[in-house]
């Protein structure tokens, strides 16, 4: 299978970027992960996002939190549009259409000093 879109391998643990639809990076623990590069709360581009301790995926938006493993939402986002603050009943809305549509999970492959990543 054919690769949909390579990066280079010189990631620091801790970062991500983009890679064509992806939002390549690597975990505190240095594994390389990609996932679909748009939030499913308000399509905000994940490749701006962060990496926090956990090796969770942070959105840059509201902090929603993705597994980069799954693809699942670990935690919602806290707020909305340009309000950054609690917002339960909305949170919950958001957790419960996330469970189905989770991030798409790549595979990530070292090929010729580049990360690769495969569907």
């Amino acid at each position: 299978m054919p690769a949909d879109h390579t990066t280079s391998v010189d990631l620091e643990p801790g970062t991500v970027r983009r890679a064509g639809g992806w939002a390549v990076g690597r975990t505190p623990a240095g594994e390389a992960f990609a996932v679909s590069r748009r939030c499913r709360h308000q399509l905000a581009d994940l490749s701006a996002g962060t990496v926090d301790a956990d090796g969770c995926l942070v959105c840059p938006w509201h902090q929603s939190r993705f597994d980069v493993g799954s693809g699942r939402m670990v935690a919602g986002p806290r707020g909305f549009f340009g309000y950054h603050g609690p917002t339960p009943g909305y949170t919950a809305l958001v957790l419960g259409y996330a469970r189905h549509l989770r991030l798409a999970v790549g595979r990530v492959a070292h090929e010729a000093g580049r990360l690769v990543v495969r569907r």
